[in-house]
């Protein structure tokens, strides 16, 4: 090991859990995790969630404590993204001109936010959202309350920073293209019920409506003129409409893409030695035999204990059901599944929509592929079971609350 050297490109969760991995599982070599951002690497869930709200400070979300790389010999290099992979030559250039060799590369670089080409988008008040700075920022404009905020964008995130923005008591409007907010996502149905949640809430909706341009007054952002022909008084602006996975350094460096890094089980990637995690990473599945790329929390850490483990020669392969969790207001959700998979298909619901607490099950040819369970506790793991069991399930039984899902798995 004493030339060798892991190098992750990604200051994230899946990098840091990578790193954190490594030592772990007793590898004693060298390990550079390289961050473009000036921050210890964090998680990304708190963001638009408790440190949002003020419930956390920025320390909480660290994935790791800082002193956590010098005690275990992790070098951590923050504040500058390489420029270049030569994956002939096993070489990392840095932004600031070093040049790192490598046994094996991870990368875990992420996703960038998706834009929308408007007038007035580089406005004071109008903002993306990604980072912990971003969150701050967001924050400082939104805990004063009486501010008029429109979001762009009707998908989780959106939701969430709608739902942020009104605790604070700011005047919210959520603009998005489908006729229902997270109808794409979870259909038609549940999503009428995410939106009167929010409406309940006191959040309004402009819906088939999207942004065709921002005013502002003294470089400030003042109005949102939407797609309907509406102008839409506006302090702040946020532009939430999905992310882009960050494949510019692999495909320059000619890896395969498609629709982010495609690689194994194992998360090795088309290039010898380098593998990929995380958002970035499109991950061929065990259990549909299928490619699937997921912007969540748990996908980043499972990836990265994976790829570490991947990177030591272990035997490992990334197998877990895709999860992820929302909370908005008083409404909480955890889903596990393939959303994929479900797309078309109209959920089984166990439980009462109008009573706030159920579960939804997305089902083909009977088998389970996808569960969210809304107000409801401890159920996700009976629920990922029912996945992973691949076995026909009455739906009667199903829909059934009197019959604990325990006694749908066989055996």
């Amino acid at each position: 090991m004493e030339n060798e050297r892991m190098v992750i490109l990604g200051g994230g969760l899946a990098g840091a859990t990578a790193a954190k991995t490594l030592r772990a599982e007793g590898y004693g070599g060298a390990v550079t995790l390289v961050g473009a951002e000036n921050r210890t690497p964090y998680l990304r869930p708190p963001l638009s969630k408790e440190l949002l709200l003020g419930k956390a400070d920025a320390d909480s979300a660290l994935v790791v404590p800082e002193d956590w790389y010098g005690d275990n010999n992790v070098e951590l290099v923050l504040g500058g993204p390489a420029s270049r992979i030569d994956p002939v030559a096993h070489v990392v250039t840095l932004a600031s001109g070093r040049d790192l060799h490598y046994s094996k590369l991870l990368l875990t670089t992420g996703a960038r936010p998706r834009t929308i080409p408007l007038e007035g988008a580089d406005l004071d008040g109008v903002m993306t959202f990604r980072t912990l700075d971003d969150s701050l920022k967001l924050q400082s404009l939104l805990k004063g309350g009486g501010r008029k905020v429109v979001m762009i964008g009707p998908g989780w995130i959106g939701m969430e920073l709608a739902a942020a923005a009104r605790a604070y008591g700011n005047d919210v409007t959520l603009l998005g293209l489908e006729d229902v907010p997270l109808g794409a996502a979870i259909g038609p149905e549940l999503g009428r019920y995410f939106q009167k949640v929010h409406e309940e809430q006191g959040v309004g909706f402009r819906l088939r409506a999207s942004a065709a341009g921002i005013d502002g007054q003294d470089g400030r952002a003042t109005a949102v003129r939407t797609t309907t022909g509406e102008t839409l008084p506006a302090d702040v602006v946020v532009i939430a409409v999905g992310v882009i996975p960050d494949t510019a350094l692999a495909e320059a460096a000619g890896l395969a893409i498609r629709n982010g890094i495609p690689v194994d089980a194992g998360l090795r990637s088309s290039a010898p030695d380098v593998l990929a995690a995380g958002d970035v990473a499109n991950a061929l599945h065990p259990f549909t035999g299928e490619h699937h790329r997921s912007e969540h929390w748990a996908n980043a850490l499972n990836g990265g204990k994976v790829a570490a483990k991947s990177m030591m020669g272990l035997d490992a392969r990334l197998d877990v059901v895709p999860y992820f969790f929302t909370d908005q207001f008083s409404l909480s959700m955890e889903y596990s599944g393939f959303p994929s998979l479900t797309a078309g298909n109209l959920p089984v619901i166990r439980g009462s929509l109008d009573e706030g607490s159920f579960i939804a099950f997305w089902l083909k040819e009977g088998k389970v592929l996808a569960g969210m369970s809304v107000n409801q506790n401890r159920v996700q793991k009976a629920i990922k079971a029912l996945i992973l069991a691949r076995i026909p399930v009455n739906e009667g039984n199903l829909m059934d609350p009197g019959v604990p899902l325990d006694e749908l798995l066989p055996g």
